[in-house]
């Protein structure tokens, strides 16, 4: 067998004779083990012998090394010697020095299979840990919300404002052209369907109690977690590789106080009107397709509108937005609190924080909706 870096002669003393050619570098192409193995065991039967010539061996490094590994166990598996003679000085060195102290047993990393049971208790562990954790901040954020209301809780006011601006006027934009969409989109699928009946001024029901019940909050609560919950996470977690908050223990200053009351409080402000932002513009798109797919009057659409919400659903979607800031900034702080000390639990923690926010906000969103429904509301 011949390939451009190495030639295999099968000789008349049942011996075999592999010629080194060119270069046997990382960078250079030569001959696979596998390709080397399949070739070497087409002879009739094994040799009694492998010789080595490397006159035409022009450069070499570890490539040549671990071919030469792999083909002295291939050989002692075989029962097969091997005459190394013919190899550099060196090479013959470095593969000494290799095959010198053979590999303990055991070693390598092995990988293990747990059993189910193993599994299933391990989850277990790892759920009530979680749920202790979330116990544990959410009374360490309650008995915060209690110092703040008896004076006693320590922030800075000029970092409650910057929060206020960031989760109000900051996200009107992104809150308003999601909203805006989501409305229009609400407006041409209840057109689709209710034009086969002729009652395409129902389209005004359909969008309005829609948006105004569980749309906006939720559109909007999901927006902001992927916008400032996320965002707190990412903040509390490089505030936990700096070690500041370590900082803050050590000065006395209570991080629940100080880090993470004000972004809380500004969220469960701030998200109630936004969902009042989020409920007019997606009224608003609606109202775009249906007067100018379904050539709905204008003040008919808008009275059909005022007719189908009442305040008891503007108060339903302000409670769910009041629950889901809640839900938005506590997930966003706890997921910060809890990051490792390095840049990739930042970003665990950062996208931890955005998962669990929109989990809580569907079920929530659920057991209101439930609620709701069996008070009449």
């Amino acid at each position: 067998m011949q390939s451009k870096s190495l030639t295999i002669s099968y000789l008349t003393d049942n011996s075999v004779e592999i010629s080194l050619l060119g270069d046997w570098c990382l960078t250079c192409e030569v001959v696979t083990w596998q390709s080397f193995q399949v070739q070497f065991e087409q002879y009739p039967e094994p040799p009694e012998k492998i010789d080595f010539v490397s006159s035409d061996l022009e450069s070499w490094d570890s490539k040549l090394l671990l071919f030469l590994v792999k083909l002295d166990a291939y050989a002692q598996s075989r029962h097969i010697p091997v005459n190394w003679d013919g190899l550099p000085d060196g090479a013959k060195g470095l593969l000494r020095l290799a095959t010198e102290v053979p590999e303990r047993s055991g070693a390598r990393r092995r990988t293990r299979t747990r059993s189910l049971v193993y599994r299933l208790g391990t989850w277990a562990m790892d759920g009530v840990e979680e749920l202790t954790g979330l116990a544990t901040f959410l009374g360490e954020w309650l008995l915060s919300i209690g110092r703040f209301f008896t004076g006693r809780a320590s922030f800075r006011w000029v970092d409650f404002n910057r929060f206020l601006q960031s989760a109000g006027a900051g996200a009107l934009p992104i809150v308003g052209i999601i909203s805006l969409l989501v409305g229009a989109v609400l407006g041409f699928v209840g057109a689709v369907q209710l034009q086969m009946f002729g009652a395409q001024i129902y389209v005004a029901d359909l969008v309005g109690l829609g948006v105004v019940r569980e749309m906006g909050a939720m559109m909007t609560a999901i927006i902001m977690a992927g916008r400032t919950g996320s965002a707190y996470a990412a903040q509390l977690g490089t505030m936990q590789v700096n070690e500041e908050i370590d900082a803050l223990r050590t000065m006395g200053i209570s991080p629940m106080d100080f880090l993470v009351l004000p972004r809380t409080l500004a969220l469960i402000l701030m998200l109630p009107l936004l969902c009042l932002w989020s409920d007019a513009l997606g009224i608003l798109g609606g109202l775009l397709v249906g007067v100018s797919i379904l050539d709905i009057a204008l003040l008919e659409y808008l009275q059909q509108t005022k007719a189908a919400i009442s305040l008891a659903d503007i108060a339903t979607g302000l409670i769910k937005s009041l629950i889901f800031a809640v839900v938005v900034s506590l997930a966003g702080c706890l997921r910060g609190l809890q990051s490792g000390r390095n840049s990739a639990a930042v970003g665990n923690a950062t996208t931890s924080a955005m998962v669990t926010a929109i989990l809580l906000i569907v079920i929530w969103d659920a057991l209101t909706t439930i609620i709701f429904n069996r008070l009449g509301i």
